[in-house]
């Protein structure tokens, strides 16, 4: 597959152009409209969901759960090892496609690293995420922002007080879940650790808010996202925030989720990956 084909699905997919330019670009590319048609599945293939860790395994215990947020119930995918310890808990929060399969399965990783974990659905005001991943990016676009952060924030509480937790909690999000863990950083003293991949940074002035301790992902060539990150290190510094930064070199914005062809970058997935674990077991086991 040529490459220009692959940028233009990742220019679609990150939600930079929308679907209309995305096949108005791809049928002058392809040389014309039949083209185009036939060549999307091919495209779209790369982009076939991946699971690491299958639904059915036994070692988990899984299922579908509620809690109470701002906007009313608030569906979540809640997995943990099996067996009866409390054990600390941990938010997974999902891309700008809403709670898809390949999120499922970054929430059974994270239970079977000995964790508590929920991902919850953003969409569940507009009733939940639809199996369509386009259907679901432009649902997000309808989300009322300040009532999503606090649905977010609700989820700190839930597993907070959820019987079957130690009460310590931790939250870990990607692209526009990187952008959500952040704010929930801002809007939950009770949070003890947070996780960002490639989220975008909170305002300055809302950096003092900030009582949970910070692991912050970047790839090294997401320059939209990257652009904001002196001022987030400054104003963490001069509110004395525990934090750490790293850059993955040659690493594109999403390159941890490895349904993601075009952006996967395994190398720095899998450093990232194990530096988030190393720092939740510190943040939260200890």
């Amino acid at each position: 597959m040529d490459k220009k084909f692959l940028d233009l699905y990742e220019n679609f997919s990150s939600g930079e152009i929308d679907r209309r330019e995305f096949l108005k670009r791809l049928t002058l590319l392809a040389g014309g409209t039949a083209a185009a048609v036939s060549m999307l599945p091919l495209i779209e293939r790369s982009y076939a969901e991946v699971q690491m860790v299958d639904e059915s395994d036994q070692r988990l215990q899984t299922k579908m759960v509620t809690y109470p947020a701002e906007t009313g119930e608030m569906l979540a995918y809640l997995v943990r090892p099996k067996g009866e310890e409390k054990l600390p808990g941990v938010i997974v929060i999902h891309e700008n496609r809403g709670l898809v399969p390949h999120i499922k399965d970054v929430v059974r990783r994270v239970a079977l690293e000995g964790f508590l974990a929920i991902g919850p659905d953003a969409l569940s005001p507009l009733g939940g995420t639809p199996e369509d991943q386009d259907e679901g990016r432009r649902k997000m676009r309808e989300l009322d922002r300040e009532a999503t952060v606090k649905n977010f924030t609700a989820a700190v509480q839930y597993l907070k007080t959820h019987p079957q937790t130690t009460g310590k909690v931790g939250c870990m999000g990607f692209c526009w879940g990187g952008g959500m863990t952040n704010q929930v950083t801002v809007n939950s003293p009770d949070l003890n650790a947070a996780v960002p991949f490639y989220g975008s940074q909170p305002a300055a002035e809302d950096v003092p808010k900030i009582k949970a301790s910070l692991l912050c992902h970047y790839g090294s060539l997401d320059e939209r996202i990257n652009a904001g990150i002196e001022a987030f290190e400054e104003a963490l510094k001069k509110a004395s925030i525990e934090y750490k930064m790293y850059m993955y070199e040659g690493a594109k914005h999403a390159f941890f989720n490895d349904t993601n062809e075009g952006r996967y970058h395994e190398e720095a997935s899998k450093l990232a990956w194990k530096r988030t674990i190393a720092f939740f077991n510190e943040k939260l086991k200890s």
